[in-house]
């Protein structure tokens, strides 16, 4: 079999089990069985495979068949055009967190941002990210999960961010030293009703937002007195259907305070941006 004709087969086989983008899906199954780059791959169609090789290769699609996510079963993930090294102990990166990326580089063109904070990193990709866009910045990447947090000091060193970025182990904000400029923050928000059934493959952890999806959310904006300063941002994900909660919430803690939501490519509400005034405090709030 040539690695043409395995990728035809491939492709065929992930349609049938109705894998979204199967002929992406496929070419990436195949690369990382041969160990070959795109163009290498699409230089060397005609090469047969070995047996060996055949065999490894429908290892891999039948792990893919099973559910297993393919950023797992290659250990890769591209995020903001750059790669990850990820595995079953962080959330696999979303592209519609890059909104978070990209909001975060705009607000740092004024120069009134030294100081950013990642609450719940896993792979580290947004810290990275705005670590080698922002050299001058000082950043903090907090995770509650230790297995998370190696996988982050693994990227760090892959895109020599290692000095730049400080890993704090801790439940969200509380392992930071101080106040910062800018808190941004994709944490859990998937509803109870909507986790994945088993075998779940992502870290449930990294999923579990409790009934409505916004708990976790929820507990980051209540502490967020004494961690972000005077005239500082908050940029959070959320889920479908989530950002009128947690406006309202924002609007309660911090009264006056500007927020603004940003849809991603699909047209859901999944950034919620909020500027502090120079001299706010947060609202007295009482349950």
């Amino acid at each position: 079999m040539t690695a043409k004709q395995a990728l035809g087969r491939a492709r065929e086989i992930l349609a049938s089990g109705n894998i979204e983008d199967a002929p992406l899906e496929s070419e990436l199954l195949l690369r990382h069985t041969l160990k070959l780059s795109r163009v290498e791959l699409y230089l060397e169609l005609d090469r047969a495979l070995t047996p060996q090789e055949e065999k490894a290769f429908r290892q891999v699609v039948e792990r893919r068949l099973s559910g297993e996510p393919a950023a797992y079963i290659t250990r890769h993930r591209e995020f903001y055009g750059l790669d990850f090294y990820v595995d079953p102990a962080v959330l696999i990166p979303r592209p519609e967190s890059e909104l978070l990326v990209e909001k975060a580089l705009r607000l740092a063109q004024n120069g009134t941002i030294s100081t950013i904070a990642e609450i719940g990193t896993g792979c580290g990709a947004i810290a990275i990210s705005l670590a080698l866009h922002l050299p001058q910045a000082r950043i903090y990447a907090t995770d509650i999960s230790l297995p998370a947090l190696k996988v982050a000091r693994v990227n760090c060193q892959r895109h020599g961010a290692a000095d730049r970025i400080r890993l704090l182990h801790g439940d969200m904000l509380d392992p930071l030293p101080g106040a910062v400029d800018l808190i941004i923050a994709n944490l859990p928000y998937v509803r109870e009703s909507e986790l994945p059934p088993p075998p779940q493959f992502e870290p449930i952890l990294a999923l579990d937002g409790g009934a409505d999806g916004t708990d976790r959310i929820r507990r980051l904006c209540l502490k967020l007195e004494g961690k972000l300063r005077p005239g500082g941002w908050l940029l959070l994900e959320v889920g479908e259907g989530q950002s009128p909660t947690v406006t309202s919430l924002l609007y309660h803690l911090f009264p006056g305070a500007k927020i603004e939501v940003t849809p991603d490519l699909s047209g859901i509400d999944r950034m919620l941006s909020l500027s502090l005034a120079p001299a706010q405090q947060l609202a007295l709030f009482s349950t």
